[in-house]
């Protein structure tokens, strides 16, 4: 019998749908399921809908509710987080300080200075989950949802020695988007995507072995108003990008940094991140006042037991169940995998998940503007993971002076006393920082 831990369970929403691709695979239909979360009501409601799977597929597992990490963990064979630190409060502080200097950020859960932010205060609670993964069950497999999936991935990746790796849906969810607007079929399609998470690229997509990038810049132009950043930066880029357009417009330059650019660019079409945070704050308050709503709908209905297209089942499956190999887009360190980027540093890239094993596959050079892009990106990570690591908070700064968005705004200056504020705003969860001057 095998044992899969959920960290962060009380993500009721991903937390079932994760365990119903389990389910679909016979090794792990009599296993242990084991979800933790400190919210215990959102720990109750993920234990009902878990139940809910494993009666309607008439499964024999088993499912332990606990606010226990060691009991969630305890000689598990895998692991999967989905938590977050701090409440909405503390994450729009991430978003409203900025934007009083001008910065004008969509979501701030990936990078610049508010996904800086997010991973300083989420990357303690990930390595102390990794050391406990050392403690409780060494050989299991951790597999990441948490963002800012690089950062957390390179610091877990470097300092713990827990086999460790970070899963995005934006790969696949991007790959199925682009077969539809061509009227492909996915099982008719193949890509090679790589980079960096949130801004990785289709190198090639091919449709029953055809170059497909024709096909695609075509339904692009089509479906302009659908994705205008992610359309706007294929026409100039040449590759498609894998993360929507309220997050990509973020990331960059070009979209963000004066008010006619959002109005033209980010306000419309872009799916519901509108390129306006009070928009997007009030659809993640809407979301908390009615996820219980959702759920009870969801539970008077019969439970569709059809597997998604989420990676970690079949990861799981390929390493320590049925053993069928799996080839899946994962976050893990750069080295002799993208022959452009920074050694060492956090990249997304094919990995052939086996028995026991994830081997990524070294996929080259990017082409080069695609490379200068993901340098930057790539190299402020690399500065913000070593101070969060430390409680440096120079190199905090230093990575908040280089990001692409927030420089194209403000001066150095300006940039300090922003940053600055945003550390008195987090001061309570950041014991590893002793000053910040």
């Amino acid at each position: 019998m095998k044992k899969i831990a959920f960290i962060g369970a009380g993500s009721v929403v991903f937390t079932r749908s994760l365990v119903r691709d389990l389910m679909t695979f016979p090794a792990f239909q009599d296993a242990t399921i084991a979800l933790m979360d400190i919210d215990d009501e959102k720990l109750m409601y993920a234990a009902k809908s878990v139940e809910k799977i494993i009666g309607s597929g008439n499964y024999p597992a088993k499912v332990i509710s606990t606010k226990s990490r060691i009991e969630a963990l305890k000689d598990a064979d895998g692991v999967v987080s989905t938590i977050n630190i701090g409440d909405l409060d503390v994450w729009a502080n991430d978003i409203t300080i900025p934007k009083k200097y001008g910065v004008d950020i969509n979501v701030g859960d990936t990078r610049g200075p508010a996904g800086i932010f997010r991973a300083m205060r989420t990357l303690p609670e990930m390595l102390a989950i990794c050391k406990d993964i050392e403690t409780y069950c060494p050989g299991a497999i951790f597999l990441n949802y948490t963002n800012p999936m690089a950062m957390l991935c390179r610091g877990m990746q470097s300092e713990t020695k827990v086999n460790v790796t970070g899963l995005c849906h934006s790969v696949q969810g991007t790959a199925e988007m682009l077969a539809k607007w061509i009227g492909a079929d996915m099982e008719d399609i193949t890509y090679t995507c790589v980079g960096i998470n949130h801004q990785a690229f289709y190198l090639d997509y091919k449709w029953k072995g055809e170059d497909a990038y024709p096909l695609i810049k075509q339904a692009a132009e089509e479906h302009y108003q659908e994705e205008i950043v992610r359309n706007e930066m294929l026409r100039h880029l040449g590759y498609y990008v894998t993360e929507s357009s309220g997050h990509a417009s973020e990331y960059v330059a070009w979209f963000r940094k004066r008010p006619d650019l959002i109005e033209k660019y980010c306000t419309h079409g872009t799916g519901w991140n509108p390129g306006h945070y009070f928009m997007v704050k009030d659809e993640y308050e809407k979301r908390e006042h009615t996820w219980k709503k959702e759920f009870l709908e969801w539970a008077d209905n019969p439970v569709n037991l059809k597997r998604g297209n989420e990676y970690a089942a079949n990861i799981f499956n390929a390493m320590f169940g049925d053993g069928m190999l799996y080839k899946f887009n994962g976050n893990v360190r750069n080295f002799g995998l993208i022959d452009n980027l920074p050694e060492g540093c956090c990249v997304e890239v094919p990995v052939l998940a086996s028995k026991g094993t994830l081997e990524p596959i070294h996929v080259g050079p990017l082409p080069s503007h695609l490379a200068l892009l993901n340098n930057v990106s790539a190299r402020i990570e690399e500065l913000a993971v070593e101070g969060a690591i430390t409680g440096d908070p120079q190199k905090i700064y230093q990575a908040c002076y280089f990001d692409p968005l927030t420089s194209a705004v403000l001066s150095l200056a300006e940039i300090k006393s922003m940053v600055r504020e945003m550390f008195e705003a987090n001061k309570e969860y950041l014991p590893q920082f002793k000053y910040y001057e």
